[in-house]
């Protein structure tokens, strides 16, 4: 099915599409320079061999996984994940933000909810629900309580009705605040930090790749961008990248630095 026919069978909200559809190609190109923690990449792995065995599961009458929450601060890798679990399993990934989901009429938000569910069902996809807290923690928070939590009541309904041969996929960066039944509902985990110096030296290494570079750069880089997320250090390689080709030059350590005063990233400390 074409992505435009896609996309027309995806509920909307608000007047703007509530969703976006990628292709399993389009998904290998976005996840291709992916780095997981060590316990994340265990994690994965470990969650697609299962959904490659699942007649082995079911005939010993064990529940297989289709539902994973990850959670973490922003540009740690939680979308990429998704984007990579869709590229492996061959599946369309099925891009949503919850924010755009909810209508100012509470009662068209949770029909919104049913209808993203009831297209995973006849289309087998990655459901991937940014923000997912939007929905996950008003229920105490939002004025219209009564209402929301009827919303959250018809979430929680379609994950336990979820089934075939999609898979949920949740991400938040305020898991603290999600509701506790929500919680509960996900059988598979996954949490997210800032990248280490080895991850992050991994990262640079693959995002600079073949380009010339001058003698010892990506050092220089894994020292000068410690604290940055992975999504900050992407953007600040990508925008020395542009200066060096507009140049007609190697990458080199003042077009990092300009590039990071440029782009202004929030550090994190210790």
């Amino acid at each position: 099915m074409s992505k435009m026919n896609h996309a027309n069978r995806i509920p909307r909200a608000k007047g703007i599409d509530m969703a976006a559809f990628y292709t399993p190609k389009e998904c290998k190109r976005k996840a291709q320079h992916i780095v997981f923690s060590a316990e994340n990449e265990r994690i994965v792995e470990e969650f697609i061999t299962i959904l490659d065995m699942k007649e082995k599961f079911r005939e010993h009458d064990v529940s297989i996984p289709n539902k994973v929450v990850m959670f973490g601060p922003p540009g740690t890798g939680k979308t990429l994940t998704a984007s990579y679990l869709a590229q492996r399993l061959e599946l369309p990934l099925v891009m949503v933000r919850l924010d755009a989901l909810i209508h100012s009429h509470l009662g068209e938000t949770g029909s919104n909810v049913r209808k993203l569910f009831e297209y995973a069902r006849l289309n087998p996809c990655v459901l991937f629900l940014d923000e997912f807290d939007a929905i996950g923690r008003t229920r105490e928070s939002n004025d219209e309580v009564k209402e929301m939590a009827r919303v959250v009541n018809t979430l929680l309904q379609c994950m336990d009705e979820f089934e075939g041969d999609s898979i949920l996929v949740a991400a938040t960066n305020l898991e603290t605040q999600l509701d506790h039944a929500i919680w509960r509902r996900f059988d598979t985990k996954m949490t997210y930090t800032m990248p280490d110096e080895g991850s992050r030296r991994l990262y640079i290494s693959k995002l600079v790749g073949s380009f010339e570079q001058e003698s010892r750069l990506e050092d220089y880089i894994c020292e000068r961008l410690a604290g940055c997320s992975y999504a900050d250090v992407e953007q600040i390689v990508l925008k020395a990248k542009r200066k060096a080709i507009i140049g007609s030059s190697a990458l080199h350590k003042q077009l990092i630095s300009d590039a990071y005063e440029e782009y202004r990233p929030r550090v994190m400390q210790g």
